[in-house]
């Protein structure tokens, strides 16, 4: 049970941090979809996953 309620709290924490990452990235075009498979990795890898979303995004598009 302790696990299920720490995964839940570090998912919502991600989609806040993916939230404003996204209020900061707006002015540079560089906004990060909010769906449950970028929460995800944001929530189980934190910070280095956001890095990556960001080098992804700069590389692809």
């Amino acid at each position: 049970m302790k696990k299920i309620w720490k995964f839940c709290k570090n998912f919502i924490l991600g989609a806040f941090i993916l939230y404003g990452y996204n209020l900061v990235a707006v002015s540079f075009n560089m906004v990060i979809p909010i769906n449950w498979i970028t929460i995800t990795s944001v929530s189980l890898l934190g910070a280095p996953a956001l890095i990556a979303l960001i080098l992804l995004k700069v590389i692809a598009f």
